[in-house]
């Protein structure tokens, strides 16, 4: 009932005929009812009657937490999420919403979790999903939060809306995508003017207005308030990690855009990551000719894979058109010999590391060929989302460093030198604990004005909040190195890498903030688990600004939920 080991929850997962990869990728789990209820997982007691419950699997994106047949329910309405909330308040339970469980920090629940655990999920995806357009002047759509972000850019697609940038995968609920200030890669290329309902920041940005479940002192009891973008606490709900339920929202929208998609595997990584001031391909080059890019750099090889979009009216002549998302299929179904690679390094053969770096970059170079797709053309979300389910699954760290504009090809550039010499020196000794990739985006900062509501202000607690004693800083570096899960080593890479990433952007030029859904904090107990990081460096990264944006963030949260309904352990101790 408690968190698997990776190494026997692969084993597990491991579907005949299927190859060595099966082992990473989602399966679906079952569910059961109170009726067959283990006597170990007691259900909810005096649980509404008017609302489903079941037992179910918990598991995240890459398998790493897993709770056996944990207590879920699935409301039909925001109604339906007051009720839940009073009742766990009156019963001494916790409630946590959960949508399609993509990602890594345990935000929903923590591995400790048992299914005894007075703790009750909240599935948001079965009904909490009902979209409409709100209004078309300036537009805007309303969204509740358990819809998916593909089904999300579809809707808006078929009226003629979209937005600037969007995480690549589609299976991430609204809410959860909110909860983490989610962000694609953008900033405004040479010459590029902003859109007005568009931001280059995170989507949490493009929040209009918002329901939100809140403890009402007057009535004693939990209740739905709507809050205006505008509203003095408003903004905290807008990045709240998980600390408040929000069942709708409204967001900002533009006109969409169609883009084109160059992918590029010619470049080798030392001249596009070359010192700043390099002449060449570099990424900086590539930022300003088109503001959007992103790098990923397979572990073990010199050659990355680029993507470059660019806002496209007419298609180019040599430009395929795609009329659908997940144009990379190489990267969607695992090649074989990919798999096998995989398969043998989660059996405990590191060692095969360099190798599986080369066919993952193998199968993108000749899958891109293969496919047709290193030049794509069509709606925004038909190119900007490419990661499906049926990827592998892989643990990754994350960082968002604030710098200048200018200052962009200094951050890349120091971080993969350190980066690649310190995989280097792990080898000479053995050890290999990075058998993924380094992905390299750049956004802007969540600037309140884009979303035009006069008195808007910027969720306190995103990666991309501006500073305010740097106004000089205007985009942020997203910084994750991925690797396969149970990977030996890797933690050890990883405290030495975030060591590095907070010494170097240490708020003299550039600043480095952790990316909420990824792993950070790497301590004596893997990601999440370091003290000093927990307590001192991940809050003074939100230096104060007219107020300490950390403490007055935590006092909002913790006012509208002093029953500490939505909340977990990990919570409890991040937020204190």
């Amino acid at each position: 009932m408690r968190q698997k080991s990776t190494t026997s929850l692969t084993r597990r997962h491991l579907l005949a005929g299927a190859g060595a990869a099966a082992a990473l990728l989602w399966t679906p789990t079952g569910t059961v009812s109170p009726a067959q209820a283990d006597p170990r997982c007691p259900p909810p007691p005096d649980f509404p009657v008017s609302i489903p419950l079941f037992r179910r699997t918990y598991e995240n994106w890459a398998g790493e937490t897993r709770i056996d047949q944990v207590w879920t329910c699935a409301p039909a309405t925001p109604a339906d999420v007051v009720t839940l909330a009073n009742w766990a308040r009156g019963h001494g339970y916790a409630l946590r919403a959960q949508g399609y469980r993509h990602g890594w920090a345990p935000l929903t629940v923590t591995a400790a979790t048992t299914c005894a655990a007075p703790v009750v999920l909240v599935d948001t995806t079965r009904h909490l999903n009902a979209m409409s357009m709100a209004s078309v002047e300036p537009a805007a759509v309303h969204v509740q939060t358990g819809a998916a972000l593909e089904t999300v850019l579809a809707f808006l697609g078929s009226a003629g809306y979209g937005v600037t940038a969007t995480p690549a995968p589609g299976d991430l609920s609204i809410g959860g995508a909110l909860a983490i200030d989610a962000h694609g890669t953008a900033v405004p290329a040479a010459g590029e003017t902003r859109v007005p309902g568009t931001t280059y920041g995170s989507l949490s940005n493009l929040v209009v207005s918002f329901t939100a479940v809140v403890w009402d002192p007057p009535r004693g009891s939990y209740v739905l308030r709507t809050f205006d973008r505008a509203d003095a606490e408003a903004a905290v709900y807008l990045t709240h990690l998980g600390r408040a339920f929000l069942t709708e929202v409204t967001l900002r929208v533009a006109a969409d855009r169609t883009l084109r998609c160059l992918s590029r595997v010619d470049i080798p990584a030392a001249e596009l990551f070359a010192p700043a001031g390099a002449g060449g391909r570099t990424f900086a080059r590539f930022v300003e000719e088109s503001g959007r890019v992103e790098a990923i750099w397979f572990a073990f090889t010199d050659k990355p894979w680029l993507k470059v979009w660019s806002v496209s009216p007419v298609r180019p002549v040599t430009s395929r058109p795609v009329t659908s998302p997940y144009n990379y299929p190489f990267s969607d179904n695992v090649p074989e010999p990919v798999a096998e690679l995989a398969g043998q390094i989660v059996s405990g053969q590191y060692h095969l590391a360099p190798l599986l770096g080369q066919a993952q970059f193998a199968a993108t170079a000749t899958g891109l060929t293969a496919s047709l797709s290193a030049d794509i053309w069509g709606a925004s979300r038909n190119v900007l989302l490419y990661i499906k389910p049926s990827t592998l699954r892989v643990h990754a760290n994350g960082y968002a460093v604030l710098t200048r504009r200018g200052d962009v090809q200094r951050v890349v550039h120091e971080f993969t030198r350190f980066y690649g010499a310190l995989l280097e020196r792990y080898a000479a000794q053995g050890r290999y604990p990075v058998n993924g990739a380094v992905e390299i985006r750049v956004t802007g900062l969540d600037d309140p004005s884009d979303v035009g509501v006069p008195g808007a202000t910027t969720p306190p607690l995103s990666a991309i909040r501006p500073r305010a004693d740097r106004p000089e800083w205007n985009v942020a570096v997203w910084l994750d190195v991925l690797t396969l899960p149970g990977t030996a080593h890797a933690d050890e890479f990883y405290r030495e890498l975030e060591a590095f990433v907070f010494a170097t952007y240490d708020g003299s030029w550039a600043g480095a903030r952790v990316e909420w859904s990824k792993g950070w904090a790497y301590g004596d107990q893997g990601a999440w688990s370091d003290p000093t990081i927990l307590d001192e460096t991940v809050p003074a990264s939100f230096p104060a600004g007219p107020v300490a944006a950390w403490q007055s963030a935590v006092a909002v949260l913790d006012a509208y939920d002093p029953h500490r309904v939505f909340t977990n352990p990990f919570l409890d101790r991040l937020l204190s």
